[in-house]
């Protein structure tokens, strides 16, 4: 263990010079080896996620947790901080079991597991930790972690009621589930509905060729200086290889094993979509409004610039706060790449993740608030409160959801979406995602700057992230 934990760390020292503060959410601004014995090319995620930890050992029916102090790290800031607190102090004030969770913010997602990785040299790691979606891969092969599947066993919890889109993408391909989704959204199109009317135009673009054939009406009659804001961001690639209902890397998008290459070059995919976002650019409906941290985007539609833009679900909130009463927000769809795309979109976001400290009082405290943190009443207040999808379908029973949804009737899009979407389309895994991401976004950004073509990007994405996939697999194998 100690062998592949360093190698872990030699991996994670590598990918530390170019992650990223992006996520499969940008909101709040917006990778080891294979586990069990495994090798890169072999189902890690079946043998590190079902894999027993030897903590749980009769269940956690007879396990006394009173006194016991659970360290969660977290990486929500703002108002999603304070909702954190809200719900961790409430926790500590209703439990009967003795337990005081301790919670600690940490910075971005990039900072917490960048400090988790530096704590376990020492050993000296949280007791649960929120992790984002593309730190996934890493956590599976970390060896670090107590499954999650396996708390939920020894509980005799059921999982029915997990929105089956949301679970998938933290399930293996064996029907285990080895974090516990919790703060989950996923992509939409915002659009102003005054430059629609204004414009004439009754149908909401559901693809990237419609948004462009509806951009001379939304900048001659709508009044829009911009038609659609698209930062350079690349969960925006991923989700459109999602759109087309097509796997962005090998090994089954990285689920039946650990991914050795990225096939969006082989299938066709990545240079639809490049070529589709060049044709938006080159005709003036798309400018570059730069990368996804730069926040140009949100601002150009919030002022009133852009009659589009691409967002999070979970930036619906801040949106109409920015936006006010200047004009009416509606919410579509993420687009597809094409008119004949059938896919649907995966999601983003965090979820949360028990680590193995080898105590039993300590795992089954910390299994008593996850349970907390996901309950309907939970799930429906941080919904309220943060814009993030209530994980269970039974919160859509609570009146605080009820009324949130009555308020804000442009977040049914979102929740509607998901259910229109399948498990299929949950998205990649992927040990490389943070180095991955840079890549794709630094060669649009080149190609949409004129200094190479749509091909010239695919080629040079593909070459890069492979290399990049073939170096972590070598220290990790």
């Amino acid at each position: 263990m100690k062998k592949r934990i360093a190698a872990s760390i030699l991996a994670a020292a590598m990918a530390a010079s170019v992650l990223t503060a992006c996520s499969g959410d940008n909101t709040a601004s917006a990778d080891g080896s294979a586990a069990g014995g495994t090798t890169a090319g072999e189902s890690a995620e079946s043998s590190a996620a079902s894999q027993a930890s030897g903590v749980i050992t009769d269940g956690f029916a007879d396990v006394d947790t009173n006194g016991v102090t659970v360290s969660f790290w977290h990486a929500m800031g703002g108002v999603n901080g304070e909702a954190m607190d809200y719900l961790v102090n409430k926790f500590n004030e209703e439990n009967t079991d003795g337990i005081t969770v301790e919670a600690v913010y940490q910075g971005s997602y990039d900072d917490t597991i960048n400090k988790l990785k530096s704590a376990q040299i020492g050993n000296m790691g949280a007791d649960l930790v929120q992790i984002y979606d593309i730190g996934t891969r890493f956590m599976i092969d970390s060896g670090w972690v107590i499954p999650m599947q396996e708390m939920v066993d020894a509980d005799g919890y059921d999982l029915s009621a997990l929105e089956p889109n949301i679970a998938a993408y933290y399930t293996t391909d064996d029907g285990s589930l080895y974090s516990m989704p919790f703060n989950s959204s996923t992509p939409l199109l915002y659009y102003n509905k005054d430059m629609f009317d204004a414009a004439g135009i009754t149908e909401i673009p559901a693809s990237l060729p419609q948004i462009a054939e509806i951009g001379d009406a939304l900048m001659n009659e709508g009044g829009a200086q911009e038609v659609i804001a698209i930062s350079i961001y690349g969960w925006w690639f991923e989700q459109f290889m999602s759109k087309q209902g097509l796997d962005l890397v090998d090994s089954e998008n990285g689920r039946a094993a650990a991914a050795t290459k990225v096939v969006f070059d082989e299938n066709g995919g990545g240079l639809n979509i490049l070529n589709a976002w060049k044709d938006l650019y080159d005709q003036g409906y798309a400018p570059n409004v730069g990368r996804s941290g730069s926040d140009t985007a949100s601002a150009d539609f919030t002022a009133g610039k852009a009659a589009m833009m691409l967002g999070s679900t979970a930036s619906l909130k801040q949106i109409l706060q920015d936006v006010g009463d200047s004009f009416e927000v509606g919410t579509a769809y993420y687009p597809a790449v094409s008119d004949a795309d059938e896919g649907g979109v995966s999601i983003g976001g965090a979820s949360l993740w028990a680590l193995n400290n080898q105590d039993e009082k300590q795992a089954a405290a910390t299994w008593k608030f996850v349970k907390f943190l996901i309950s309907p009443e939970s799930q429906a207040y941080w919904n309220a409160q943060t814009g993030y999808f209530p994980v269970t379908t039974d919160a859509a029973e609570e009146q605080t959801f009820k009324d949130n949804i009555a308020q804000y009737p442009q977040f049914q899009t979102a929740i509607d979406q998901l259910h229109d979407s399948a498990p299929e389309y949950a998205g990649a895994l992927l040990s490389v995602f943070p180095e991955s991401r840079q890549i794709i976004e630094t060669e649009i950004e080149e190609m949409i700057n004129g200094n190479q073509t749509a091909e010239e990007a695919l080629q040079s994405m593909t070459d890069q992230i492979n290399e990049t996939i073939e170096e972590y697999n070598l220290i990790n194998g």
